[in-house]
């Protein structure tokens, strides 16, 4: 299938030579989303694990400070550290906590309650299973300006892919909490945007559930929240509008809820998630083939969603000890050879991709766009973090030749997503 919005907003060697990116700081939009204090708001003690588990889904975990400018770093990342997904939840029947609909306030450091809960409503009540949820749904929309301000037409890819590393985030929290987790991305979307009061700004994406289906079934919600302004400034783009509703029917999914069974001790878990940053640059040094095997073991595992695409992890292979370069795809080595000068070029000529030890493509030929588009997230998140439980830094690469890339792994698939790993 052609993706009508991928084969658009690909990037070529003229493309971004023609179409340079000029920023106006004028218009840069806020990270952060605040609702007013009239919601009543529960600040994080992290030393209560399930508050501890709310703020892995993605808080502030650094700052940094430049001259004029201060910048907060969250436990996910971000393309160009814009941050366009928004994370709301809905709780029922947890110790410590009133049922109702919650925003995970990142600029305050906790919840605010949108919404109190009566028996039997829920978000459910738009799912395709309809039963209530003993438990926490966590559902994750995009900002889109916040992206499509440095970006343009391509930042919905972005959203995609940072909603994917949300989900991973997901994936850890629940780990490390201890729960089992599962991914839905078949509900209706576009009603809940309008309860949301999302006003064509923001739009849901997927969710995620820590929790337990009952025998009742959901009623619908009274919630009718007003537009609250997430960037103080706006532009709208109607490609990413047009293609968010093209891609938002699901056809012919496959569900798969088999659990990952990934292998990381809790508290370096923990450790790893919390100091996770993006590599600038790498040392040209080669990391051991135990490493590598680790890191591809941990991005291959399944990943339980109602809606799984296949996305192949292509990989090549620079710098590591004991294993010929070249070009590799389940493990198998499809083209011998150097490549790390070609794969720096394929990654609009940065040198990250030629210094790394290995670099991963993510491409698929799968029909749901969304689904496949946020699994490739999910897997470059888990690559990110074992690559930081190991020791080795990662960084990923949204910006990339891609109709080269396609040619240089001989693939008709879409390229979704490029990272790369070393010392």
């Amino acid at each position: 299938m052609t993706n009508t919005y991928h084969e658009a907003t690909k990037h070529s060697y003229w493309s971004v030579r023609r179409n340079p990116n000029y920023l106006d700081w004028s218009k840069q939009p806020s990270p952060f989303k605040v609702y007013p204090e009239d919601y009543p708001f529960i600040p994080f003690d992290l030393s209560n694990s399930l508050h501890r588990f709310f703020y892995l889904l993605g808080g502030v975990n650094a700052k940094k400070v430049y001259p004029g400018v201060e910048y907060y770093l969250r436990i996910i990342p971000s393309a160009g550290a814009l941050y366009p997904t928004e994370i709301y939840l809905q709780i029922r029947n947890v110790e410590g906590m009133k049922d109702g609909i919650y925003h995970l306030s990142i600029a305050e450091n906790g919840l605010r309650l949108l919404y109190e809960l009566d028996s039997n409503e829920g978000v459910e009540y738009y799912f395709e299973d309809k039963r209530l949820v003993d438990g926490i749904i966590v559902l994750y929309s995009a900002i889109y300006y916040r992206s499509s301000w440095k970006y343009k037409n391509r930042a919905f890819r972005y959203c995609l892919l940072d909603a994917g590393h949300a989900l991973g985030a997901l994936e850890m929290a629940s780990l490390w909490y201890e729960h089992a987790y599962y991914i839905l991305y078949n509900f209706d979307k576009l009603a809940l945007n309008e309860k949301f009061g999302f006003a064509n700004r923001e739009f849901f994406l997927s969710s995620g559930v820590v929790g337990v289906r009952t025998k009742e079934v959901a009623k619908n919600f009274a919630m009718e929240l007003p537009y609250v302004e997430g960037t103080y400034t706006f532009e709208e783009n109607a490609l990413i509008w047009q293609a968010y509703l093209d891609t938002l029917q699901l056809h012919g999914c496959k569900k798969d809820f088999r659990f990952p069974h990934l292998m990381f001790e809790k508290n370096r878990l923990h450790e790893a998630v919390m100091q996770r940053r993006s590599i600038r640059e790498f040392a040209s040094e080669a990391i051991k083939s135990e490493q590598l095997e680790f890191v591809l073991k941990t991005m291959q595992d399944a990943i339980p969603s109602d809606c799984d695409e296949e996305v192949k992890i292509w990989y090549v292979v620079n710098r590591v000890e004991n294993i010929t370069p070249g070009i590799y795809l389940d493990g198998k080595l499809i083209k011998e050879g150097d490549f790390s000068q070609k794969v720096g070029y394929l990654c609009l000529e940065q040198a990250l991709g030629s210094q790394s030890a290995v670099t991963f493509f993510l491409t698929s030929s799968g029909k749901n766009y969304q689904p496949l588009y946020q699994k490739a997230g999910h897997i470059g998140h888990r690559c990110y973090i074992a690559s930081e439980y190991l020791g080795l830094g990662c960084s990923g690469i949204g910006a990339y030749y891609d109709d080269e890339v396609r040619e240089f792994l001989d693939t008709e698939d879409m390229v979704l997503y490029a990272l790369a790993i070393g010392s």
